[in-house]
């Protein structure tokens, strides 16, 4: 029997997950890494607080735009040599940013590195499900995407620490070496699995001519602005608390990424008790709530720090139930296709977000605007998420579920 043949589950998946798991939270270390070594980049690149921030926007649009695309090209390719060239690529890109001396080079490094991760991302959840079949499919998704909450937890402080003792430099190739090792492992432990994900990308995109889906994703991208505008200029924003401490700043990136992950698995409880809709809509009220509450708090450390937790909580509570309410109006066998453009969405309004922080930085210096102006985006989003999706019934038609079914109202 081949590698080809061979039914999903028939593999020793463990280990082969684990890897891909690896491979994730070195992709999102690679993505929020950036974020607390801004203010060394900045020093030694000779660039403002605002074009050091478009090294976290290229790599968010890199992945918003190219992802949809590289999958579409790779598609028919054996996952293994999907995984290795996108984890190759992550590699080389953060070699090119850390040995680079330039800022349009360490820029252009980083769509490089987006890249890859875009490709990377696409194919590892996918490929973890195939390994450990239908019994196991839910554990080893847990798996892979568990990576990605490690490196909020993890990769960002450590990577900022690794900066701020040894130049950022340094924590790049860190990045790079550890990316370098997964490709290796990889192209030994994964068989050449082929998943015939051969969808072209008119069809990858076609999800978007449904109104419904539209409408999320714009609640994705309104909120994710808001998300990630202090985020993004987290040591601009919160300077007076930090005083150029990297430590400092490392604590706040490491609460953030706690307080998400309990975020993150709190909402998949919610979701499942109240339904995603009212999660996403008390998420994002949330996230407007923090962010105006920061604003007298933030040249107190210890009062930072708790709001920091409070909004990891609330920001990571909103990608999970998204996720679930988008799925319910995937087209047949297209569950993965809709959930990929929630996710590029996501990126998207990283990389807006960055890009508004950045005109706001330039335009007036004053980094305590981006707090309201995250909190009107946050509250946008709630205000359509409520709106958009009210049951049809509201407007005098007949009433509807989130799910697409008819609601049954008593008499």
């Amino acid at each position: 029997m081949t590698e080809k043949e061979r039914t999903p589950g028939a593999y020793p998946w463990r280990a082969r997950t684990a890897v891909l798991t690896l491979g994730t939270f070195v992709v999102g270390t690679d993505g929020f890494i950036i974020v607390g070594l801004l203010p060394e980049i900045r020093e030694t690149l000779h660039v403002s607080a605002a074009a050091a921030g478009q090294l976290v926007s290229v790599f968010a649009l890199a992945y918003a735009l190219l992802g949809p695309v590289l999958a579409a090209f790779t598609g028919r390719w054996p996952r293994r040599r999907v995984l290795v060239a996108g984890v190759a690529l992550l590699a080389a890109g953060n070699a090119v940013t850390a040995s680079a001396h330039v800022y349009g080079l360490v820029l252009a490094s980083r769509v490089l590195a987006g890249s890859g991760a875009a490709l990377f991302v696409a194919s590892a959840v996918a490929t973890a499900a195939h390994l450990a079949g239908d019994q196991r499919r839910g554990s080893a998704i847990a798996m892979v995407t568990a990576g990605a909450t490690l490196s909020l937890v993890l990769g960002a402080p450590l990577g900022t620490l690794v900066g701020g003792a040894w130049g950022w430099q340094t924590a790049m190739w860190f990045v790079a070496a550890v990316a370098g090792a997964v490709a290796v492992v990889l192209a030994v432990l994964l068989p050449p699995i082929r998943l015939e994900q051969g969808a072209a990308l008119r069809q990858r995109i076609a999800p978007l001519t449904d109104r419904r889906v539209l409408r999320i994703l714009v609640v994705t991208l309104l909120a994710f602005i808001g998300i990630f505008l202090p985020f993004t200029y987290m040591s601009a924003v919160f300077a007076p608390a930090v005083g150029g401490e990297q430590v400092r700043l490392a604590l706040l990136l490491l609460v953030f990424g706690v307080a998400a992950t309990a975020g993150n698995l709190t909402a998949g409880w919610l979701t499942d008790r109240y339904g995603p809709r009212r999660v996403v809509i008390g998420a994002t009220v949330g996230v407007a709530a923090v962010f105006v509450v920061m604003l007298p708090i933030r040249e107190v450390f210890v009062l930072v720090v708790i709001a920091e937790a409070l909004s990891g909580v609330v920001s990571y509570s909103v990608i999970g139930p998204q996720q679930h309410r988008i799925i319910a109006h995937a087209p047949a066998e297209g569950a993965s296709l809709v959930t990929s453009l929630n996710t590029s969405t996501g990126y998207l309004g990283n990389f807006l977000a960055s890009i508004i922080g950045a005109v706001i930085l330039t335009t007036t210096g004053s980094a305590v605007l981006l707090l309201p102006i995250a909190a009107a985006f946050a509250a946008f989003a709630a205000f359509l998420a409520w709106w958009l999706s009210r049951p049809t019934g509201e407007r005098g038609g007949k009433a509807v579920s989130e799910t697409g079914k008819p609601v049954t109202t008593a008499k």
